[in-house]
């Protein structure tokens, strides 16, 4: 068994793909939260941050996984701070 190399099963995979998808949907719910509270249909949103408004239907829905850079535009336009952080996992 050559331990050098990992390799994935197919339920990892999904379980991964699983939590992007869960990601992308609570970053949505950020989204559209913050626009919301700020009175901005999605077509202003998208004029604000340089995208279309279908594109921005989709961040909200959790439908796309930003880049940091198209991050940065949202949060500029949605005049909010972007915070990535990197944190332990909380001992079990």
């Amino acid at each position: 068994m050559d331990h050098g190399k990992w390799e994935r099963t197919g339920a990892e995979r999904r379980a991964d793909a699983y939590q992007e998808a869960r990601e992308a949907l609570l970053l949505g719910q950020q989204i559209y939260s913050r626009r919301t509270e700020l009175g901005l249909s999605q077509a202003e949103l998208a004029e604000r941050a340089g995208m279309t408004q279908p594109q921005v239907s989709r961040m909200e829905t959790g439908g796309v996984t930003p880049t940091l850079a198209l991050l940065r535009r949202l949060a500029k336009a949605l005049d909010a701070e972007l915070n990535v952080t990197f944190k332990p996992h909380a001992a079990a």
